[in-house]
């Protein structure tokens, strides 16, 4: 049972709300003032606060900057419940840290409909997310489909390409994101050598291109399309608006952009230190991660599914000579590490590759 907090010194209205909360199966606290809500609220650790503004001894806004002080109640959800409907009070609410406002007088509705949505939004936010661009597109996705970031993919401009084809091009300003809705999207950058490296890759739900424009740079590299695909796209200032119409939003994506930064550079220094044969299983496990998804089997951990991507990708992806990468390949084989099935690679022993020696 989720725990919400209730104080207002009104006590029709917070015994009225506890019971709309308690009949609605919430588990309900309730205070007369701000100075007991925070004593309250540090004891009992509720998932959600909803507080007046206007309380003796300590009013809302104290209540919102002392539980926003405290590491426990940092990111709780806070409701401001008010009867004031000047333009500066909600401003100075929402610049302290509220997530919403709901005026007296309120619709039973109103307001369980506006916990049950912030109670989502931070279920969303805190959710463990993968450290890659991938979990910073799940985030994306997960927060459209609740409604709180307004990218719809239904509506937006949707694009067919075909094998070969180029989404965006190295050094390029860019206009947009990108959605992948279907096929696969490989991102690569050229050496001086003109020797290709691949820098990511995509997939179905996976969004791209969108670094250059929190960074306001051109491309670092270019994205061309792996396996005939269909991709949305959102325009620049349709992408940036969504996303920073809230801050903890916004917060929560850089932060796995970051880690994303993090994690490539991390395959950069396996790429220049680490072996060969461990640089393979790697790439091997990454790109089953990223394309096919499929779990291994409990008994044997076999991957199901084979890689559906092509060896000088792979080579590209881990930055080796394709000849390296299939005599790599062959030791594996003879190792049951994989199978090659019709020139495809199937993963026979997914513990084993994770744990290379050398």
């Amino acid at each position: 049972m989720r725990k919400l907090l209730v104080i207002d010194d009104h006590d029709d209205i917070r015994e009225n709300i506890a019971e709309i909360l308690t009949l609605a199966g919430y588990e309900v606290f309730t205070a007369p003032n701000g100075k007991r809500g925070v004593e309250t609220a540090l004891r009992e650790n509720p998932e959600l606060v909803i507080c007046d503004i206007m309380m003796p001894e300590l009013d809302g806004y104290g209540v919102l900057h002392l539980l926003r002080k405290n590491e426990a109640t940092l990111e709780t959800p806070f409701i401001f419940l008010t009867a004031k409907t000047e333009r500066a009070d909600f401003r100075k609410g929402m610049e302290m840290g509220a997530d919403d406002y709901i005026t007296k007088p309120f619709d039973d509705i109103e307001l369980l409909n506006a916990i049950e949505i912030r109670l989502k939004k931070n279920d969303i936010i805190h959710a463990k997310y993968s450290g890659d661009e991938k979990g910073a597109s799940k985030l994306i996705t997960q927060l459209s489909a609740s409604g709180m970031l307004r990218l719809d993919a239904q509506t937006a401009e949707t694009q067919e390409l075909t094998r070969k084809m180029y989404l965006y091009q190295e050094g390029k300003r860019p206009k947009g994101v990108y959605l992948v809705k279907s096929g696969k999207i490989k991102a690569y950058r050229m050496n001086e050598a003109g020797k290709e490296y691949i820098t990511n890759l995509y997939g179905p739900g996976e969004y791209l291109g969108y670094l250059p424009l929190l960074e306001n740079t051109t491309y670092e590299d270019s994205a061309e399309v792996l396996e005939d695909a269909e991709v949305a796209f959102f325009p620049k200032d349709e992408f940036l608006d969504a996303l920073y119409q809230d801050l903890q939003i916004a917060t929560k994506f850089i932060k796995l952009i970051a880690r994303s930064v993090q994690e490539k550079e991390e395959r950069l220094l396996s790429i220049a230190y680490g072996s060969l044969r461990k640089r393979v299983a790697k790439g091997l496990l990454d790109i089953h991660t990223k394309f096919d998804g499929s779990h291994p089997d409990a008994s044997t951990g076999r991957v199901r599914l084979p890689l559906s991507i092509s060896r000088e990708d792979i080579a590209q992806y881990i930055g080796t000579a394709t000849e390296s990468l299939i005599r790599t390949l062959s030791d594996f084989k003879s190792e049951k590490l994989i199978e090659i099935q019709d020139g495809k690679i199937h993963i026979t022993d997914v513990g084993k590759l994770q744990n290379l020696l050398y």
